[in-house]
């Protein structure tokens, strides 16, 4: 009787979790110092960096405050707009999947 080995191969293709932007949206209300302090405190931006993306959000109309996996977007959205409501302010952040 005639024997046969056989060899599996095996590949793993990995790949990296898909990546969320946060989207700050301008509005007429939320002043733009709270904007501001919002990046410095929920997004870890510098005074420099929250103040060139706050003048993005008035010029664009929007800005991306920072890009994450989807899970830390979610919370990071979550966080800012609960501190913009508890502000009294109507600031609009969103999540959108990276292009």
């Amino acid at each position: 009787m005639a024997q046969t080995k056989t060899q599996i191969r095996t590949q793993a293709n990995l790949s990296y979790p898909k990546r969320f932007n946060v989207v700050i949206w301008n509005d007429d209300f939320t002043p733009m110092e709270f904007v501001i302090q919002l990046l410095v405190e929920v997004f870890n931006k510098n005074i420099e960096q929250s103040s060139e993306i706050t003048a993005e959000i008035h010029n664009q109309g929007r800005a991306i405050a920072g890009t994450y996996s989807k899970e830390i977007a979610e919370q990071k959205t979550h966080e800012a707009t609960v501190i913009s409501r508890h502000s009294g302010h109507p600031l609009n952040v969103s999540c959108e999947p990276c292009e």
